[in-house]
């Protein structure tokens, strides 16, 4: 639905750092709020990879929050330069009270994003704005609820995907959730190497899990004390989203991806979780097919895109095929190529 412009006063602002608190405060209330709303998140990503934060605030005339909106200015030579919410993350968007601070905020973004020579707005979640193009056609999300205990958790993955978490039990798998960033950062790069795209900065990872401290955690699955399965993952507001996972070419035959996940929903109960997002994925791949497997049913994200006249959206997306022939030959890459290479391109992706 494109909301009108309707007249309310209220006064948009960049954030500064004493606003993280408030701006937690309003996220958490907030029926549509995300992690990735969160100014810590913003923080971290301009920290991690070098990009810029340019988060709004919107205040009444009491001086309350009345919305929110977090904002990456992301500058890549091969990608162009754009501003996004939430960068790096797979929601964001406006966050406000009523229609017409959403779109005095999205006007303020625009603004920001013309004076930066930015082609392009990209809001990635919340209220559709007038003179926004909505994509729903690319990406699903998948959640649900976990769970009672471990044994109904087991029982509610369907049938087929349950037989191969049953054969991770007989793999002589340790699962163990610690801090090794390092291993976690060889299982992840391996992995997105063996997809075809670019790892992120190391920088990027050790950002967020300082920026949320109790609140991210890594969970990693060993084999005969090797990684071979890996997911760094957030917790909020009831909600564990597993953000960076991967295995290795080991992983599979181990059925170390299958361990990781269940080990996983089982941990964020113990901590207090009642749902569970395994994120997104893209329309008809393998991995939106992984989680269906899972038992988790595809909602179609609504996507924002705003671009100076004449201009084509950004594409970054790696099922273009004007991209094929390029992941073709990044899988086959050596790894320690991949990974000097990747953090240098992946970083302008946002």
């Amino acid at each position: 639905m494109t909301m009108p412009l309707l007249a309310r006063p209220v006064a948009i602002r960049r954030a500064s750092a004493g606003d993280a608190a408030r701006i937690a405060a309003y996220v958490a209330g907030h029926p549509d709020g995300t992690p990735f709303h969160l100014a810590e998140w913003s923080a971290a990503v301009a920290k991690g990879c070098g990009q810029q934060d340019r988060y709004l605030v919107a205040e009444g005339a009491d001086g309350a929050i009345a919305g929110v909106l977090p904002l990456t200015l992301v500058r890549s030579r091969l990608f162009g330069t754009a501003l996004v919410s939430a960068g790096f993350g797979v929601d964001g968007g406006v966050l406000a009270d009523d229609h017409s601070t959403a779109s005095v905020l999205a006007e303020d973004a625009w603004r920001i994003a013309q004076a930066e020579g930015a082609t392009s707005l990209e809001l990635r979640g919340g209220l559709a704005i007038q003179g926004f193009h909505t994509n729903t056609d690319s990406y699903l999300g998948f959640v649900r609820d976990l769970a009672a205990d471990d044994a109904a958790q087991l029982t509610a993955i369907p049938r087929k995907q349950r037989a191969e978490v049953r054969k991770s039990f007989d793999k002589g798998l340790v699962v163990a959730v610690d801090d090794d960033r390092a291993a976690h950062y060889r299982v992840y790069a391996e992995s997105v190497r063996n997809l075809g795209t670019p790892v992120f900065p190391k920088a990027l990872f050790a950002a967020v899990l300082d920026a949320f401290g109790d609140a991210a955690d890594i969970l990693t699955v060993r084999h005969e004390s090797v990684p071979v399965a890996s997911v760094l993952s957030l917790y909020w507001r009831g909600t564990v989203y597993p953000y960076w996972g991967g295995g290795t070419e080991a992983a599979r035959g181990l059925r170390a991806n299958d361990a990781m996940y269940y080990a996983l929903m089982n941990h964020a109960r113990a901590r207090g979780c009642t749902q569970f997002d395994f994120g997104r994925s893209k329309v008809g791949t393998g991995a939106a097919a992984f989680k269906r497997n899972w038992g988790f049913e595809g909602r179609p994200l609504a996507y924002h895109v705003r671009t100076a006249d004449g201009a084509a959206p950004r594409s970054v997306n790696p099922l273009d095929p004007k991209y094929a022939r390029k992941i073709a030959m990044w899988k086959k890459l050596p790894l320690p190529v991949a990974n000097l290479i990747g953090p240098w391109l992946s970083r302008g992706l946002g």
